[in-house]
């Protein structure tokens, strides 16, 4: 059908005769060779074959309209901007996508099921002896917008990877996609196996509403197959850093709303920078998610851009400004730091960034504000068990933290344990701040370094402190936690464990700024047991936390004489 007379007319009609006779339990198989049983039963079930599409190419819009009617379907007068399919057209044409008016229109078709479908009609105009003449031309032959589409029916994380997965596993590779801001709708396109059975060579599935956290990973998945733009992508991502940190250092989140557009003439004036930079470099924060671009209304903040807010609870505005400001300068460094295996920080700034932030007390509070805004990886924490069973025991219990920051995790854990005291152990202009967030009759404050971690309490935390330091300063600070802890004790460590294969991680980069920029690495679990076992203590076992975070539970060592106190 695909194949017909390239004209508009007959192309049309032969898509709304595709869209008429077919229904998902047809088309899934013939899109996808050997799907069958149960995973095409749940597949129906998922997915309800919603449109096919084509672009066609009217000299005006009169035009586009008698070719509807040809194909008894109604005028066009509903058309709505179609971002993902002009962003295509330039990328593919090398044309400016300001210049592609591409239109979307669906006017409704009846299933022979009679399920209500429709055929997606993109629109770019092409009056005679226009520029974009071979561009029409070469898209009438090559129908590379051409393809069926089914709508997921209420999509949430988990049934959309399962969907993408499950595409996969019968030869469907991924094929780009986009979020339309116009419909609040995501595309996620994949190219048709070689030896699907229907003409048409791409598949969409249309998630409704916004999920660009999925559209992320399968874009990421598309770029594998295109090296070159993978690559810029890659080099050009410490621009990206400093337009994050830009952004939140001039408070641009703030002045913004996540339920309106803001004009961004106004946005400029609120935030005293120049309009037409501060559009650019929203643009291209709207390409990234953080916000949408609702021009000609201007900008509204995405949630994920709201995370840079200063007064969002899970604020990440401090990471933005410490990972674009001094992090960004020693990273600039990083090849001292390959050829020397020395820190590049300390090359650049003179010294280690404990003692440098430490003489700036607002670079040092900025830091500590960094730290807290990992928070999500420990907010399960106080539910592991080891926490549990000590607020359940028959007498009050004691959490120690070992250089806890501002008393972030403590602050979580004694409200979800009314039964525990605490100790934070922690440096003295630390300690200060920490006392404004932590309950003083509850939290008994400790100046001190890592000599001085207290005897006799119940569980001990480490969290994201070992990373921090290379091999020989990690076995001397749990030599310290294993004298003070009593034999029945348990220790836990919040770090990220470095895979043991190719798989997906954050650890990887992260082992690469502690080198860089604190003299400290990541690790596997295996040598986290290792250097427990220097210490007197054995590693338990390690349970998962979110941003790739594990919790290590560690005991002390039991011996043939009773339990190991490492002296």
């Amino acid at each position: 059908m695909i194949t017909a007379l390239p004209d508009d007319t007959s192309r049309l009609r032969a898509t709304v005769d595709f869209v008429s006779a077919q229904d998902s339990e047809t088309l899934l198989p013939l899109l996808l060779p050997g799907l069958d049983g149960p995973e095409l039963r749940a597949l129906v079930e998922r997915c309800r074959f919603a449109h096919a599409a084509l672009l066609v190419f009217p000299p005006d819009p009169r035009a586009l309209d008698a070719t509807l009617a040809e194909c008894g379907l109604p005028p066009g007068s509903a058309a709505q901007p179609s971002v993902v399919v002009r962003d295509r057209l330039a990328l593919r044409h090398h044309r400016a996508a300001a210049d592609l008016d591409v239109r979307i229109l669906r006017p409704a078709v009846q299933g022979r099921d009679g399920q209500p479908r429709t055929v997606e009609v993109f629109a770019l105009t092409v009056p005679p002896g226009s520029d974009l003449a071979p561009l029409a031309e070469r898209e009438r032959t090559r129908h590379e917008e051409a393809h069926v589409a089914f709508e997921v029916a209420a999509p949430d994380p988990l049934v959309l990877r399962g969907l993408r997965a499950s595409f996969a596993r019968y030869g469907a590779l991924p094929d780009g996609g986009g979020y339309n801001p116009h419909e609040n709708g995501t595309v996620f396109y994949f190219a048709a196996p070689a030896d699907a059975k229907a003409d048409y060579r791409r598949i969409e599935l249309y998630a409704p509403g916004d999920h660009r956290d999925q559209l992320g990973a399968h874009l990421d998945a598309f770029r594998t197959g295109q090296p070159a733009e993978t690559m810029l992508r890659l080099l050009t991502g410490a621009w990206t850093t400093q337009a994050l940190a830009v952004f939140a250092r001039f408070r641009v989140p703030d002045a913004m709303d996540t339920g309106r557009a803001v004009d961004a003439e106004a946005l400029a004036r609120a935030v005293g920078a120049d309009a037409d930079t501060l559009t650019v470099l929203l643009r291209h924060l709207a390409g990234l998610g953080v916000v949408t671009d609702e021009s000609p209304g201007g900008f509204r903040l995405a949630p994920l851009g709201a995370l840079l807010r200063a007064d969002d609870p899970g604020s990440m505005r401090a990471l933005a400004l410490m990972y674009g400001g001094p992090f960004y300068e020693s990273f600039g460094a990083l090849d001292h730091t390959v050829r020397t295996g020395e820190v590049a920080f300390d090359h650049v700034f003179g010294r280690h960034h404990f003692e440098h932030f430490a003489r700036d007390p607002e670079l040092a509070a900025l830091f500590d504000l960094s730290m807290a805004a990992s928070r999500r990886m420990f907010e399960p924490l106080p539910a592991h068990p080891v926490l549990a069973a000590a607020a359940r025991g028959p007498r009050g219990a004691t959490v120690v933290d070992i250089a806890g920051g501002n008393g972030e995790l403590l602050t979580h854990i004694l409200a979800a344990h009314p039964a525990l005291d605490a100790v934070l152990l922690e440096r003295p202009h630390v300690i200060d701040a920490a006392r404004t967030r932590l309950d003083t009759a509850r939290c008994t404050f400790l100046p001190g370094d890592f000599a001085d971690v207290p005897p006799g309490a119940d569980v001990y935390l480490l969290s994201r402190i070992l990373h921090d330091w290379d091999d020989a300063r990690c076995r001397e600070i749990l030599r310290h936690v294993a004298r003070a802890m009593p034999a029945d004790a348990d220790l836990l460590i919040v770090e990220r464990l470095l895979p043991t294969d190719d798989s997906p991680s954050l650890a990887p980069v992260w082992d690469l700024h502690m080198r860089c920029n604190v003299g400290g690495r990541e690790r596997t679990a295996d040598h986290y047991a290792q250097l427990l076992t220097g210490a007197g203590l054995t590693l338990v076992g390690h349970t998962p936390l979110p941003l790739d975070g594990r919790v290590l539970h560690a005991r002390r060592t039991e011996t043939a004489g009773g339990v190991s106190g490492e002296g």
